[in-house]
């Protein structure tokens, strides 16, 4: 990490970061053995220019994990460099363009991740739903406001495939479509003959309120599950931590990979202690500098050898 000289109100706010961050138990990771990644909202991130304090802050976030899908970055990227240069050389993003109508919010996805740890394989695209033939013309019959954003990486010996999606928020019916659009669109992408990688991670903002109800219902008709690591989490990602619009899904064709630990990292604690990033901050600003979202990660192991010989006596 790479703060450089920071005032002494930076300092302090970095020193109170970190002991927050400490609370959230994320385990280092080993390379070719085990890789955090997460998934975090970070409110309009390039819309309005963060503050000095905020880009170091949320740098420090993101350097906890090795690999982080990042929803609701805008077109203007200017921060997203100054997060970058904080983190260091080693680090890297691949991101998608901006929609620029109203339902695509001028928004993008980005994966950062750290290449001492986790490659990026060479594969990015934005999903696109299934088309049919209308005239002459081959024309989408259903499709998301933010098309769902894809990568392929590798970490140790396991090649996978991450998507993140940021689903709209707009009506529960309309969600509801988005997100069994994407759980079918995923099952079919994987079952290709010629798929890139069938080991997938779904993760980013659904905008699903709960683990029970008809939203998430919807995502996981097709096989996708919570890993153990977070099928027991006790709250939620947003600030007030009583909701689940944050997922981390997969399928588990290697469910060890994924028994590992996770968890929400949450850098607010209370409104009470935004004073201590962010001397006489209000709650609704401190959103727009860092977010209404904590981070949702999870550790996940990379040296599948075992598990493939496994299976292959099996």
């Amino acid at each position: 990490m790479f703060h450089g000289k920071v005032s002494p109100q930076i300092a302090a706010g970095l020193l109170e970061l970190r002991t927050r961050i400490e609370a959230a138990k994320v385990p280092s990771s080993r390379v070719d053995e085990t890789l955090n990644i997460a998934t975090w909202n970070v409110r309009e991130f390039g819309k309005k220019r963060r503050t000095e304090p905020a880009v170091h802050y949320i740098a420090e976030i993101v350097g906890q994990f090795d690999l982080v899908g990042l929803v609701e970055l805008r077109d203007n990227l200017t921060d997203l460099k100054r997060v970058l240069d904080i983190l260091g050389p080693y680090w890297r993003v691949v991101y998608s363009d901006m929609i620029p109508d109203a339902g695509g919010n001028r928004e993008r996805v980005a994966f950062i991740h750290d290449t001492r740890c986790v490659a990026f394989k060479g594969m990015a695209a934005n999903a696109t739903p299934p088309r049919k033939k209308t005239g002459t013309q081959y024309l989408p019959e259903t499709s998301w406001w933010r098309p769902p954003y894809m990568a392929s990486f590798a970490s140790g010996n396991f090649d996978f495939l991450v998507i993140t999606a940021h689903i709209q928020w707009g009506t529960e019916e309309g969600r509801e479509e988005e997100l069994r659009l994407l759980a079918e669109w995923v099952e079919a992408k994987r079952s290709e003959k010629w798929a890139v990688d069938r080991d997938v991670i779904v993760m980013g903002d659904f905008n699903v309120p709960d683990t029970t109800g008809p939203l998430y219902q919807a995502v996981t008709s097709r096989g996708l599950c919570l890993p153990k690591g977070l099928a027991g989490l006790s709250h939620g990602s947003n600030l007030e931590k009583d909701k689940r619009y944050d997922q981390l899904l997969h399928y588990p064709t290697y469910p060890e990979n994924f028994a590992n630990t996770g968890g929400v990292l949450d850098f607010y604690g209370s409104e009470a202690g935004i004073d201590a990033l962010f001397p006489g901050m209000s709650k609704t600003d401190f959103t727009y500098q860092m977010s209404d979202h904590l981070p949702l990660w999870l550790q996940m192991r990379t040296d599948i050898d075992d598990m493939v010989l496994s299976q292959l006596i099996r």
